[in-house]
Formats: structure tokens, C-alpha cells, sequence
């Protein structure tokens, strides 16, 4: 990894092009998103619309995927025009062209036969539709990039996913950029002593799957190791943290100094942490008090945890926060920053 690299850079993140307000949709209009907007306060998005790209132009037929003979199609239902195979290459040609950009994640639009995630109609040769489907570009986006954070702006609507998908492209650009050139295990073991407690909040399973393998690095070549690192940690963040794994975490952030703490000190902090299971208090209410703890304890394990770092950043600027193992972004609402995207 190389020490060249800035602690602080904005992020690149791929979008549809009609959530940014562009008018490429099939009746000429748009689905301007207001959190996409927010993004652009820390990325630069980098826009594609596959129907524009594919020479369709705006206003066009409407289309819908539909299953003939057990295959995906998409077709115009008004003309009968099949676009399946136009599409598809399309897709796979962007797909690996899209390598070479850079990208900490995807934000495709909901429902869209070309760029849904999840969920969109599959129509049968009744017009009857099930949600069952994948768009085509986001299909072949998803089988080429594994790893890329990809989700639907329909879904970013949730805080909760929302704040996920924030940490998984945090996670995404910090670990590529350890793996980017030659790379000391030294320094994947920092890197994953201080992301402990966010990976405890998303599984225990993949924390200590993890921890066994940087455990055991030594015997592993460079290349598997990365790739086995990189995948078991995207994956487990993908995993939404509970209201429980977080009291989890809390209260084992709280066995680190609770020796030091007077009773009405640890008292407060239980009740506090309580009250968040219950629901009664946001999460940043014992998080404050529990990075307050840490810091006067001087723990250095407690003081490099991504975890209380973020907590930070989020109660300074919710509306978007982005870090990871020492990268803090933490920005407003600005001006959209839209980088067009090339054929």
C-alpha cells in the first residue's frame, strides 16, 4: 500500500443516470434523488443510463423483462420488439469497461428491466407479473464486480440501509486501497485490529472467521490471502447490524474501562445502553458516552476502532458520513458533482 496516499479522497460512485436528475427516462422525464444529491458532497458520480447507451433515445416504448421458454427477456410490450440480446451484450461490454473506473459502489434505479437490483416484474405471456426479477445491466454489473457495493435507491430510502451502504463503500475503497501494490502483513493486521467491533456488530461469525485468517497469514500466499480478506469482510458488512448486535458491542467497548469508572458512572452507562435496546434513545446516546469512556481511558485498541470513529462522525453529520480504518468524510448536502459517463 502506498504511504502516498491521501487520508482524505472523494469517493466514486456509479449511479443511474435519471437519479441525478437527468431526463433519460422512457417518457423523457427524470427520478432526481435527494440522497444521491446528498452523495455528491463526497463522491463524484460517475452517471449511466443502458436504454440512452443502447441508442433507444428519450421519449421511447416503455419495456419489461418477460419469461419465455424458463429465459429473461426484455421486450417493448407495445411493438413486440425484442431487445434481449442488444441489452445483454451491452451490459456484459459496460460491465468490463466499468473496471477500469474506480468505483467505491453503484446506486441503480428500483424497478428499472435494465437497472433494478431486486424485485423487479417478471412478466409472464398472460401479463401476469411476478417480482422475481434482476435488470439486465445491473444483472452483469453484479456477476463482473462481486465485491462493488451495489443497491437501489428505493432501499437507501431506509436510515438503517442507508448507513449500511455508506460503511460498505467505506469498507470497499480502504481495503483495496491496502491491496493496492506490494503490502506488509503487518499492515493487514492493523487494519484489521481496528475494524474489530464494526465487523463484531455484523457477524460474529465473519469476526472471527477473519480473525483466523489474518491469524494464520503466514501460511497463505499474498494474493489468496487478499482476496479471501477482501471477500469475507465485504460480505459480513453487507449484513445489516441489529438493534442487539449493537448492545453487543457496546457492552463489550464497556468491559474494556469499566474497572475505572465509579458505580454511578457504570450505572449510567448501563441504563443509557438499556434504553437504547428499548428503543428510547438513538444509538450516538450511549455511543457518545462510551467514546467520552475510551478516551479518557487512553485504551489504544478502543482509540483506532472505526466503530467509535464513525459514531463521531455521525452525530456531527448524519445526512452523510463515511469512515473506515482512519478515512473520515464527513460533509453536508452540496452541489452535485456529476462526472458524465462515456460510451
Amino acid at each position: 500500500m502506498s504511504d502516498s496516499t491521501p487520508a482524505l479522497q472523494r469517493y466514486r460512485i456509479g449511479v443511474s443516470a435519471c437519479l441525478v436528475g437527468a431526463p433519460v427516462r422512457f417518457d423523457g422525464g427524470h427520478k432526481h434523488d435527494d440522497f444521491v444529491e446528498a452523495l455528491a458532497g463526497v463522491a463524484d458520480l460517475v452517471t449511466v443510463c443502458p436504454e440512452m447507451e443502447l441508442g433507444l433515445g428519450t421519449p421511447r416504448e416503455s419495456m419489461r423483462l418477460v419469461r419465455e421458454d424458463g429465459l429473461i427477456t426484455l421486450r417493448a410490450p407495445r411493438s413486440g420488439r425484442d431487445l434481449t440480446d442488444g441489452m445483454r451484450q451491452y451490459a456484459q461490454r459496460k460491465a468490463a469497461a466499468i473496471a477500469a473506473w474506480d468505483l467505491d459502489g453503484f446506486i441503480v434505479k428500483k424497478d428499472s428491466p435494465s437497472c433494478g437490483m431486486e424485485r423487479v416484474r417478471v412478466y409472464d405471456h398472460n401479463g401476469v407479473a411476478q417480482r422475481s426479477g434482476r435488470g439486465l445491466f445491473t444483472e452483469a454489473l453484479m456477476a463482473a464486480h462481486p465485491l462493488l457495493v451495489v443497491e437501489e435507491e428505493g432501499r437507501l430510502r431506509d436510515p438503517t440501509l442507508r448507513e449500511n451502504f455508506l460503511v460498505r463503500i467505506a469498507a470497499h475503497r480502504a481495503v483495496r486501497r491496502l491491496f493496492a501494490g506490494e503490502w506488509r502483513l503487518g499492515e493487514l493486521v492493523a487494519f484489521h485490529s481496528s475494524i474489530k467491533l464494526e465487523l463484531l456488530a455484523h457477524s460474529t461469525t465473519a469476526y472471527r472467521a477473519l480473525g483466523r485468517l489474518v491469524a494464520h497469514g503466514k501460511r497463505m500466499p499474498r494474493a489468496e490471502l487478499a482476496a479471501a480478506y477482501a471477500r469475507g469482510l465485504l460480505e459480513a458488512l453487507a449484513r445489516v447490524p441489529s438493534t442487539g448486535t449493537h448492545v453487543n458491542v457496546m457492552q463489550h467497548i464497556a468491559g474494556y474501562f469499566s474497572r475505572i469508572l465509579s458505580g454511578d458512572e457504570r450505572s449510567e452507562l448501563a441504563e443509557l445502553i438499556a434504553e437504547y435496546q428499548e428503543e428510547r434513545v438513538p444509538r450516538t446516546s450511549p455511543l457518545t458516552l462510551l467514546r467520552h469512556h475510551a478516551r479518557k481511558s487512553g485504551d489504544a485498541y478502543l482509540a483506532r476502532q472505526t466503530y467509535l470513529q464513525r459514531a463521531a462522525s455521525r452525530s456531527r453529520s448524519p445526512a452523510c458520513s463515511l469512515s473506515l480504518s482512519g478515512t473520515s468524510i464527513d460533509r453536508r448536502i452540496s452541489p452535485a458533482r456529476v462526472a458524465p459517463h462515456r460510451r
